[in-house]
């Protein structure tokens, strides 16, 4: 179905347990930078989760999957205004108990940042692989392997062969300080970091990790960034992690 989102239509999946209960907690799950809700981890996530007692909801956000919008206006501004306006939807469904924010890489990233909006209404951060070093090496003049000078952005990035990226993603990303969000989030988190992912992510998780209030980190020894091979090992640090219901 779609949820509509100031005119843009996100395109989401709700899916409840295997025999469910009159009311459960739900989990909204995110998809990372070019990624769709029906990528391998995402699935995997999602099924780990409804295993265990709790309802799904799968999003894709502004300029992918089936969601409308375009990838080269995407900023991260219009992902968290995308996850506030899920978020809200879910407030409203009457089944729903408590809230959980799932995301991978850029919508790991997203989740940390919802979640200080939302402090008070979400139960429990889930970040696999977050990609919080974003906004930061927009400072620097990185994004994912292009470099730019900062203070004169291209009004392209080709950060992907063909898949060019408006320059206003950067410019947003620069005045995002993802302590702002960690600070006012004191909730349960778990970070799931393989250790064969980009170095730069790695360091930003620790950092992350270090600084919530109420933090596991979990490290798959050998996993890169989507858990290739390692899917097994990314389900077994959630469920040993989010309590059965």
């Amino acid at each position: 179905m779609f949820i509509n989102d100031d005119g843009i239509e996100l395109h989401v999946e709700l899916e409840k347990p295997a025999d469910p209960p009159p009311r459960m907690p739900l989990v909204i799950v995110i998809h990372g930078f070019t990624g769709n809700m029906e990528e391998e981890h995402i699935l995997a996530a999602s099924r780990t989760f409804r295993d265990l007692g709790y309802a799904t909801l799968r999003v894709e956000m502004y300029g992918h999957g089936q969601s409308g919008g375009s990838f080269r206006d995407h900023t991260l501004l219009k992902w968290i205004g995308n996850a506030l306006t899920v978020i809200d939807y879910a407030l409203t469904l009457d089944f729903v108990t408590d809230i959980y924010l799932c995301g991978h890489s850029q919508g790991g990233l997203t989740v940390m940042l919802a979640g200080g909006l939302k402090h008070d209404v979400i139960k429990g951060l889930i970040e696999l692989a977050p990609a919080a070093m974003i906004p930061e090496l927009a400072r620097q003049g990185q994004l994912l392997g292009y470099d730019y000078d900062p203070d004169n952005i291209p009004d392209e990035l080709m950060v992907r062969p063909g898949m060019p990226l408006g320059n206003n993603y950067a410019r947003t990303a620069q005045l995002i300080h993802i302590e702002d969000a960690i600070d006012r989030y004191d909730g349960p988190v778990l970070i799931v970091q393989g250790t064969s992912d980009y170095p730069e992510l790695i360091k930003s998780a620790e950092f992350v990790s270090k600084r919530y209030r109420n933090c596991t980190y979990v490290t798959i020894e050998g996993s890169t960034h989507c858990y290739d091979g390692h899917i097994a090992d990314m389900e077994n640090a959630i469920r040993g992690w989010i309590p059965e219901v």
